[in-house]
């Protein structure tokens, strides 16, 4: 693991516990066993403990370990308010950081459309999401919960002998009361590549 990202997620771990068993409990939320947490996160089991996070067993070998430690650190003690959905250029200060998020986000998927449609329920499932019957838009739409007060909902149009595939994803109304804008941006990255990695 990259030490300086091991510097990172201690630093959010120790913030994170100051806020007290009971708040953390219910603020990720999470289950307590053995002195750690225990929630889904990525798709997989996470162990957030006072000494260090486990996901899927492992220990986190990049951002996704400083991004389950922000969260853990940040994150309030109130469902996720998902409407009105927002972009994430609408999201407040989030200008630097749109043309990345573009890219790594949303483009990334867009080469793959076709094939999440085909795994799109597996896709929702292993997220803990659901399919969308309320999409405003597009051919097929879900909502995955890479943290469990951190939904994306995405909207996928398929290719056409008009149009080529796009992939819009879209940020909960509070995102921001729960997680930074550049994590938010980190958090979609990473689960764009999660997503990829089904096809």
């Amino acid at each position: 693991m990259n030490d300086q990202y091991l510097l990172i997620q201690a630093e959010h771990l120790k913030e994170a516990w100051l806020r007290g068993k009971e708040v953390l409990e219910r603020a990720l939320p999470a289950r307590l066993e053995d002195d750690c947490f225990q929630f889904q996160a990525f798709g997989e089991t996470c162990k957030l403990c006072p000494d260090g996070i486990t996901l899927g067993g492992k220990h986190p070998t990049g951002p996704e370990g400083i991004l389950i430690s922000l969260y853990a650190r940040n994150v309030r003690d109130e469902p996720a308010r998902i409407h009105p959905l927002q972009s994430f250029k609408e999201l407040p200060n989030s200008g630097p950081y749109q043309g990345a998020f573009v890219a790594r986000s949303e483009q990334v998927l867009v080469p793959h459309v076709l094939s999440i449609e085909r795994q799109r329920q597996v896709i929702a499932r292993y997220f803990s999401g659901t399919i969308n019957t309320d999409a405003p838009s597009g051919d097929f739409s879900f909502t995955l919960y890479p943290l469990p007060r951190i939904p994306l909902y995405y909207i996928f149009y398929l290719p056409d002998e008009e149009f080529p595939a796009a992939v819009t994803c879209l940020f909960a109304a509070d995102a921001t009361s729960h997680l930074s804008v550049d994590g938010l941006a980190d958090v979609a990255e990473y689960t764009g590549k999660k997503i990829v990695s089904f096809v």
